[in-house]
């Protein structure tokens, strides 16, 4: 008589690995607001302890209302015990492919950090791939649990939310799920299908350089415009008039932005890992990064042509990479600081959401203190000052024009 197989019980439906951070938190707070059972593995054990309280460790509007609830639901938990992965049904792990200060990917970060925690995987559940690989990375991991015997299924189902809108693009922005096989890309899209009812099947190879495509593109875009902005500005003429212009009612323009930094933890990362997998061919995209990373030295290079910066105290309003957010990782701000150290008397910056950097100042001090400000993410708490100091405002931000 053949035994009937039974399939293994597990106590929650998703275990988000990295679950506390800007991609993994929203999305375990999305699945447990619509009744799955989710856990968070993180070993950043401060943002665990904050998670549990029912604190948000960054800023993401809309999420701690529905934190909260799940909290109090049960719907959501976190632990930093790696132990609670092989209770997962799903395991939906939030880890990426760095780049190295060579600008080199390492196709091995996410299969290295599978390795560490693998004692916990077990035979039939789901791992879904999360965050930005290198293309490749979703065979890597896996060939990696084909040798260690485990009959897993994976999937690469990328996350492509724009930071602070998390809890509406997660439920309203199509789903790219892709997997080796039909049978693991339809489980892969049922689990995602609680979230959108709009899912897209593909290849892994495929959906891990759509991701990247996708980033990159922003990116080129961003350099075209700053690109713009400095041609404009060189010969006097204000970029964002001119924009504007050409943009009214013109829907073949409506998409180029306005000059500003292009930074944050993805663009000019993902554009690298792309110019890797293109063996360094990729000109326009190393010209991209030359043009955004470029920008705040030319700022300073052109203040620097237009007033005595040694005896100046220059004030950064804005540390962030992004308006409204506290996140500063590759924000260009920082590294407009460090240009202007150089150049300037004295540099102050503040920003009204950055709290990990002791160095920042009151905002009430810096426009005390400063005799040039300069804005360096568009905060709206900065769009209705009205200083005595001349601003460089290259978002435009005061509705004064970009010139510098």
């Amino acid at each position: 008589m053949l035994r009937q197989f039974v399939p293994p019980r597990y106590e929650h439906d998703v275990v988000v690995v990295g679950g506390a951070g800007h991609v993994g938190l929203p999305l375990a707070i999305a699945f447990a607001s619509r009744g799955l059972r989710v856990c968070i593995f993180d070993v950043n054990a401060s943002a665990v302890e904050q998670v549990s309280r029912g604190e948000l460790p960054f800023r993401e509007d809309g999420a701690i209302e529905l934190l909260r609830d799940a909290l109090s639901s049960g719907t959501l938990s976190a632990t930093t015990d790696p132990h609670v992965i092989s209770l997962g049904e799903g395991v939906v792990v939030v880890v990426g492919t760095p780049v190295d200060e060579h600008l080199n990917p390492d196709p091995d970060a996410v299969p290295r950090a599978l390795q560490d925690v693998a004692a916990h995987f077990r035979d039939g559940q789901l791992i879904v791939l999360r965050s930005t690989v290198y293309p490749g990375v979703t065979r890597r991991v896996e060939n990696m649990f084909v040798r260690r015997g485990l009959g897993v299924d994976v999937a690469f189902c990328p996350e492509r939310i724009a930071e602070g809108q998390a809890m509406t693009e997660l439920f309203e922005l199509p789903q790219l799920v892709a997997a080796r096989s039909p049978e693991v890309r339809q489980r892969a899209a049922s689990l995602f299908g609680k979230l959108t009812s709009s899912i897209i099947e593909l290849e892994p190879e495929e959906a891990e350089l759509a991701k990247l495509f996708t980033n990159t593109w922003r990116y080129i875009k961003f350099a075209a415009a700053n690109q713009f902005f400095m041609m404009a500005n060189d010969h006097g003429l204000d970029y964002d008039t001119i924009r504007s212009a050409l943009a009214h009612d013109y829907p073949r323009a409506a998409d180029l932005p306005g000059a500003g930094f292009a930074a944050g933890p993805c663009l000019f990362k993902d554009t690298m890992q792309l110019a890797a997998f293109s063996d360094n061919a990729f000109a326009l995209g190393h010209s991209a990064m030359l043009v955004n990373e470029g920008l705040p030295l030319y700022l300073v290079s052109r203040l620097n042509q237009k007033y005595d910066l040694s005896a100046m105290k220059v004030g950064i309003l804005g540390m962030a990479f992004k308006a409204e957010s506290d996140d500063t990782r590759s924000s260009l701000a920082y590294k407009l600081r460090r240009i202007l150290r150089f150049r300037a008397d004295c540099v102050l910056a503040t920003d009204p959401y950055v709290t990990s950097d002791q160095t920042l100042l009151p905002l009430e001090q810096v426009l005390a203190e400063a005799d040039l400000l300069i804005i360096a993410a568009p905060h709206d708490v900065y769009r209705d000052l009205d200083p005595a100091l001349p601003v460089v405002d290259i978002w435009n931000l005061l509705g004064q024009g970009a010139r510098v």
